[in-house]
């Protein structure tokens, strides 16, 4: 009996050049990220390693046959990975989630806490300008606002982690005051990272919903640039987006919390829904003739 060879067809020009387009951006997107990993000592190997768990657990996760049990085997095809690699993986990945759905939630609870003190008109004058607070007592107290939108975490547990990322400070009386008008980690690195994993993350899902998913209404993603602005423009913009885009976040808050059947309980509607809105300010110092110069020691 006659065997039929495969034929390994070129790539038809559609495909290269979409191939080269999405290699481009893969290389602009890492750039910042390798730039982290460097400033904290992480090799390529570190990264290497990262890559392979998160290979696994998307081809696991989301690109299954419908109907069928996703098998190791399948993975394995998938991501290019041995099987003895997948299972590896894939029993780490059940111990690291676990931890990575805990910094998620304390996330969660200390950004409500924040923004609820803020637009509530019982911590404050409802428009942002919060008062400061007794830990304790009748009315609105700090442990109130704490029961009120962080559920059921313990007060002095909320208290230390505000206190730990910088957005509140006890007064000498022991009242608790807001001195930062968002999540937004102060002292610890650790708070920082969590922060560069998940806002980063959320980026670039609606990036991949808005080219892969094609949907007839793209979910909101724009941005604003010009490259030739000068050191003094750049500093007062730093000032302008920080007073506007802080006001349409807290406006945009308060139409959630309205919808947000934790802080609403009142609210109609059916399913479970994450959504919101991300806003960022990029800078970059323009340097011309700046190029790479190879070490004369080497």
């Amino acid at each position: 009996m006659r065997t039929r060879k495969m034929l390994d067809y070129p790539p038809t020009m559609a495909q290269a050049t979409h191939s080269h387009a999405l290699s481009t951006a893969i290389l602009q997107l890492l750039r910042p990220l390798v730039r982290i990993l460097l400033r904290n000592n992480r090799s390529h190997r570190t990264f290497a390693d990262l890559a392979k768990q998160v290979y696994v657990d998307v081809a696991n996760a989301e690109f299954g046959i419908h109907g069928k049990q996703q098998t190791v085997s399948r993975i394995a095809i998938l991501t290019g990975l041995t099987r003895k690699d997948v299972q590896r993986l894939l029993k780490l990945l059940a111990t690291s989630q676990s931890m990575t759905s805990v910094s998620a939630e304390e996330y969660h609870r200390g950004s409500r806490v924040i923004t609820g003190w803020l637009r509530d008109p019982k911590y404050g004058d409802g428009r942002g300008h919060p008062r400061p607070l007794a830990m304790e007592g009748g009315g609105a107290s700090f442990s109130a606002l704490v029961h009120s939108y962080s559920g059921d975490m313990p007060v002095r547990a909320v208290l230390d982690e505000l206190l730990r990322v910088g957005a509140v400070k006890q007064l000498k009386d022991g009242r608790i005051c807001l001195i930062s008008r968002g999540y937004i980690p102060q002292k610890s690195s650790v708070e920082k990272l969590q922060v560069l994993g998940a806002d980063t993350a959320d980026l670039i899902s609606t990036l991949d919903h808005n080219i892969y998913l094609k949907p007839t209404k793209p979910r909101f993603q724009r941005k604003v640039m010009y490259d030739n602005v000068p050191r003094e423009a750049a500093k007062e913009f730093r000032t302008v987006v920080a007073a506007e885009g802080q006001e349409f976040l807290e406006k945009l808050d308060r139409w959630l919390a309205h919808h947000d059947r934790d802080v609403n309980p009142a609210a109609k509607g059916t399913g479970r829904v994450r959504v919101g809105l991300g806003v960022f300010q990029f800078e970059e110092q323009e340097s011309p003739g700046d190029s790479y110069r190879e070490d004369p020691s080497s």
